[in-house]
């Protein structure tokens, strides 16, 4: 079981020609209401990937949240371990005719106290994994419970300190290159020494230039991402993380988990909204004909 605790969104997704400069004022050529989040989006593809998977974030009891829940509930995703009693954040995303974006969140109100709850919840039901995204970093050492393994996407994490204690703590960790070189200033020298001092997975994604897994024995497997037009990139990273720990939950080996994840974010990639994770079919039609990770 995955129980996948953060994020949960209103996205505002407005399609423009371009990325809109300073004082500039453009005109969208489409504005659309989805449902997004980062632990949401992953939920879904986790899902969609044959999962069993529980959402456990913090929204409100109105309309919109009521809606964003019977999403998941079509999903077959188990929502009951949701916290009603505050609201639905919003973010707004811009996305350009590349299919780049731009995001604007509005903070939730997921605190420790839940992500507490959360983990003694899944404890106390035999264990499994648990999803944090990284706005929880500094939570994955309270959400450390016997039987249960964290599993962490660093993406909105900027604090260094908080990020390395997360990834000693971690059984799993997903990060983007940029962020892990440029923001939190850990260069790719330092990759596979810091997976192996932490024991942890660590899984390095850098968009259509593929993937880097560092086990924690310190050797490294790396993947190709999958050629495709990109229509929307919004949510291929939650993809590629929920598609992956689908994997290492029904028991693959991590470097088989990650190439079906690089796929799945590429085929992601390829329909508009932060939702688009494919079946296991597609992914199964796209692999056949790339090479093993090597």
């Amino acid at each position: 079981m995955i129980v996948f605790c953060g994020y949960a969104n209103l996205d505002v997704v407005a399609r423009v020609p371009a990325l809109p400069r300073p004082d500039e004022r453009i005109h969208a050529t489409e504005v659309v209401h989805l449902s997004g989040g980062m632990a949401a989006n992953a939920a879904v593809a986790a899902a969609r990937a044959g999962a069993s998977v529980a959402f456990a974030g913090v929204l409100g009891d109105d309309p919109v949240s009521r809606r964003f829940l019977d999403e998941l509930d079509d999903e077959g995703i188990d929502s009951a371990w949701t916290d009603r009693a505050a609201f639905l954040s919003t973010a707004v995303v811009l996305v350009d005719a590349d299919g780049r974006r731009a995001v604007i969140s509005q903070d939730d109100a997921l605190g420790p106290p839940h992500v507490t709850a959360v983990a003694e919840r899944l404890a106390g039901a035999g264990g499994g994994l648990l999803y944090l995204d990284g706005y929880r970093a500094a939570q994955v050492g309270a959400a450390a419970r016997p039987g249960v393994t964290v599993a962490i996407d660093l993406d909105g994490c900027d604090d260094r300190d908080q990020a390395l204690a997360a990834v000693r703590r971690a059984g799993h960790v997903v990060v983007g290159r940029r962020r892990l070189e440029e923001l939190l200033g850990i260069p790719a020298a330092e990759w596979a020494l810091l997976a192996r001092a932490s024991a942890t997975r660590l899984l390095v994604t850098d968009g259509a230039r593929g993937w880097a897994l560092h086990e924690p024995d310190g050797s490294v497997v790396t993947g190709a991402a999958l050629p495709v037009r990109v229509v929307d990139d919004t949510g291929a990273g939650d993809c590629f993380t929920g598609t992956y720990l689908a994997g290492v939950d029904a028991g693959l080996p991590p470097q088989a988990a990650a190439g079906r994840a690089g796929v799945a974010a590429s085929l992601s990639c390829t329909v508009p909204g932060a939702r688009g994770a494919p079946r296991p079919a597609e992914v199964d039609a796209a692999l056949a004909p790339l090479p093993i990770p090597s």
